[in-house]
């Protein structure tokens, strides 16, 4: 079978071992997630930050759409060009200007005298935003030993909800202190210095070593490896990667041309367009960005739900920190399947809450917040940490920034979209039929997942690659499930 020789390559590679090698991955993992971190925070931050915003520069219910819509659209362009630059620039060049980026958007915001600025600097952040979503989850999980990619590479998406868990924070710490209108402009000003530290940080980091053997670097690549490998395995495993370079190279396996001319590639593409679509139309970015708007809607007062709306934060970063743990545990697929059922619950549990429960009930916020947080741990436990480490994982080296870009693209114009309309959403029909609308596309999802989406763990990346591109993997899937 095609993919016996891979996976008995996996199998004969030596153990991983504790060592030096180990803390400089770690290491790796947590400067890079700064790039993590700045995504939840710069999307975060606009859910305290859009009232003092609008009461001082008069914006309209349309144009505060714009002001948060302009950062989801834009990080979409990112996502797309961040994974085609890095797969020509290197994954570590590319991160180190994705952080100027976010130190220049931030400047700007801050600085912003009028709706106009402040639109373009939103723009520049999502392009930063998009292009650290598609990029730095493709570098841990290059960095990574195949048996605890889903770990390191789901770090990414744990940082991201820190950093939206510190928005929410400082929001309602500032929100709460000051009266002051322009209140909102320190509130984006703290996210100037992850990005400093993710600049300097990146500095003194290495580059993919994957992506050093594509083009053509073996020596800088077995240096690499052997910094984050016993040195046994950094030798085994670079000569595993050579392997499929060069029979991709001998079968001329590699450009554009070669993805939209293989049928296999180009399906693996498709799920991966699926699966970042489904993941939005969840509605988690919803209540990440408008949560405020919803629980204000259930019942709580504006400054109530600012301080209420931390908890959705905490149990975020709760249900990512379990996902670390099960990512390596339990299989990709089955992650997804449960993910999507307590999710799809959720949503209907919510719908029927705010349909039963009258306003002016004092319960009715009460269990619209319990049951958001219940969503939102859900979400996080099985689906986004999942979700991110497979479109890390999943596509072959040669289009693998593409592949992510398309992918993190569709994903960023699906929450874009979302993010746009989600209050006139809310406005005409309301809690109950925004969630039951959600339920809906959830039960679709369930289904896309069951019949379309192959299984990636336990397996190497150079295992992965010659299944993809054979369409061996799809077969996989059907004899596991």
């Amino acid at each position: 079978m095609a993919t016996s020789a891979p996976r008995e390559a996996a199998a004969a590679l030596p153990p991983l071992t504790p060592g030096p090698h180990r803390k400089y991955l770690g290491l790796i993992s947590i400067v890079a997630c700064f790039g993590g971190l700045l995504f939840g925070y710069d999307t975060g931050v606009i859910n305290g930050a859009l009232r003092p915003m609008s009461a001082e520069l008069g914006l309209t219910p349309f144009t505060e759409g714009v002001v948060t819509s302009s950062l989801v659209f834009a990080a979409a362009f990112g996502a797309l060009s961040g994974g085609r630059i890095s797969d020509a620039w290197g994954r570590r060049r590319t991160i180190l200007l994705l952080a100027v980026l976010f130190f220049i958007g931030t400047a700007i915001v801050v600085f912003t005298p009028n709706f106009e600025i402040l639109v373009a600097g939103r723009i520049c952040l999502g392009l930063a935003v998009g292009g650290a979503s598609a990029v730095v989850p493709v570098f841990l999980a290059e960095m990574a030993p195949y048996e605890i990619r889903g770990s390191i590479a789901g770090r990414n998406e744990v940082a991201i909800v820190i950093g939206q868990l510190s928005a929410f924070v400082i929001n309602a710490i500032i929100g709460n202190v000051s009266d002051d209108p322009s209140v909102w402009r320190i509130m984006f000003a703290i996210s100037a210095l992850p990005a400093v530290a993710l600049f300097i940080g990146m500095l003194r980091m290495p580059e993919s070593p994957r992506w050093l053997v594509e083009k053509g670097r073996h020596e800088d690549a077995l240096q690499v490896l052997k910094t984050v490998r016993s040195e046994d395995r950094a030798i085994a495993e670079l000569g595993e990667v050579e392997h499929i370079t060069e029979e991709e190279r001998a079968e001329n396996q590699i450009g554009l041309g070669t993805i939209l001319t293989n049928k296999n590639l180009i399906r693996i593409m498709l799920v991966g367009i699926g699966l970042g679509v489904a993941q939005q139309l969840t509605g988690i970015n919803s209540i990440m960005y408008y949560g405020q708007i919803v629980l204000i809607e259930s019942g709580f007062e504006a400054d109530a739900a600012l301080i209420a709306n931390i908890a959705p934060g905490v149990i975020a970063v709760i249900g990512g920190l379990i996902a670390l743990y099960l990512m390596d545990r339990l299989d990709r697929r089955k992650t997804f399947m449960i993910g999507l059922s307590l999710t799809t619950t959720f949503h209907l549990l919510i719908g029927f809450s705010a349909m039963t429960l009258e306003p002016g009930n004092p319960m009715r916020p009460w269990v619209i917040l319990a049951l958001v947080v219940a969503f939102v741990g859900s979400m996080q436990t099985f689906l986004n940490v999942a979700v991110w480490v497979y479109l890390s994982e999943v596509f072959p080296l040669h289009m693998r920034g593409f592949g992510i870009g398309v992918s993190v693209f569709a994903l960023w114009i699906a929450n874009g979209i979302l993010s746009l309309y989600f209050p006139s959403l809310v406005n005409a029909v309301g809690i109950t039929g925004t969630f039951f609308l959600f339920a809906g596309v959830g039960v679709l999802a369930l289904i896309f997942v069951y019949t379309q989406v192959p299984e990636t763990r336990g397996r190497t990346l150079e295992a992965l690659e010659e299944d993809v591109s054979t369409g061996a993997i799809y077969t996989v899937k059907a004899k596991d499930s």
